[in-house]
């Protein structure tokens, strides 16, 4: 079965950081690209990173640039989210998810989605 899993998710202060991962289950995920969305209570599911599936290239929302790095080890078929200096507006649930195409920010565009994970950050 195909799944995507999240982890790393938690309760952090504001200037706080948080990893979060994403482990895929298939080795199909390889050829895969792979983006992090986020959903605040009462608010859509937002685009917040994305990453190629060669790993070489990636873009960010305007909101998150500067302070969440997305990387991949191809060797774990995992995705990491590093964030950075959190703000209390980046509390929400992060999903991980993964797209056959490129510079795709709709969450229509993208196949499979994992379970997400909450973060909160306190003022």
């Amino acid at each position: 079965q195909v799944q995507l899993v999240e982890s790393g998710g938690g309760l952090v202060q504001a200037g706080g950081a948080l990893r979060l991962s994403c482990a895929a289950s298939a080795r199909a995920f390889s050829r895969y690209n792979r983006g992090w969305f986020r959903q605040a209570p009462g608010k859509e599911r937002e685009f917040v990173a994305a990453i190629r599936w060669s790993g070489l290239s990636t873009y960010y929302a305007d909101s998150v640039k500067g302070r969440f790095t997305i990387s991949r080890d191809s060797a774990k078929n995992t995705v990491y989210l590093q964030m950075n200096s959190l703000k209390p507006e980046d509390t929400a649930v992060y999903y991980c998810a993964a797209t056959t195409r490129w510079l795709s920010v709709a969450t229509d565009e993208y196949v499979y989605w994992g379970q997400g994970t909450q973060v909160t950050v306190s003022s």
